[in-house]
C-alpha cells in the first residue's frame, strides 16, 4: 500500500543510501551508521517500506554466472496504438523471463526492452516469439559490447 508522498529527512536519506548499497545489514550497524538507535532506525524503515519508498529487497545477481551474460536493448515500433493490442502486448513481453526491463518511451521508437540471454541463438528465439506474438513495424536490437556502468541505487539528492 502506498501512502501520499511525504519529506524524506536526513536519517531517511542515509539509511537508503545505506539498504542500495547492502540491504543484509543490521538494523543495529545501521542505526549506528545513521545516529539512531536501533528501535527508531527500524520504524524508520517500516514506514519507508509501508510508503512504498523501499518496494522490495533483493539479491543482485551475475548473469554471467548464471550464462546470461548477453544484454540486448530491443528498441519496437508499432502501428497499432489501441488498449487492446497493448495490453496483449504486454501480456506477451511479460511473460518472457529474459526481459529484465520494459518501458514504453516517447520519440521515433514506442518501447524498449532490456533482455539477457545466453547467446545469438536464445536472443533470436525472443525475437521470433515477439513477431510472432504481436503486429510489430520495426524491431531494432543493439547488443551490448562492454558494461561501463551499472548500478541499481537510485540518486536521493532529489528526495527531501
Amino acid at each position: 500500500m502506498r501512502i501520499p508522498s511525504e519529506k524524506l529527512d536526513r536519517f531517511d536519506r542515509e539509511i537508503l543510501s545505506i539498504l542500495q548499497e547492502d540491504a543484509t545489514v543490521s538494523v543495529a550497524e545501521l542505526g549506528e551508521r545513521v545516529g539512531l538507535s536501533p528501535t527508531p532506525c527500524w520504524r524508520r524503515i517500516q514506514k519507508l517500506e509501508e510508503r512504498g519508498v523501499i518496494r522490495k529487497r533483493v539479491a543482485l545477481l551475475d548473469p554471467a554466472q548464471l550464462n546470461v551474460g548477453v544484454t540486448v536493448f530491443i528498441s519496437i515500433r508499432t502501428n497499432e496504438h489501441n488498449i487492446e493490442w497493448f495490453a496483449s502486448f504486454h501480456r506477451l513481453v511479460s511473460a518472457l523471463p529474459e526481459v529484465t526491463e520494459f518501458y514504453r518511451v516517447a520519440g521515433n521508437t514506442d518501447y524498449l526492452l532490456k533482455v539477457v540471454v545466453s547467446s545469438i541463438e536464445d536472443y533470436d528465439r525472443i525475437y521470433k516469439t515477439l513477431i510472432q506474438g504481436a503486429a510489430l513495424s520495426d524491431v531494432s536490437s543493439m547488443f551490448a559490447m562492454e558494461q561501463i556502468k551499472y548500478t541499481t541505487a537510485l540518486p536521493l539528492g532529489h528526495a527531501g
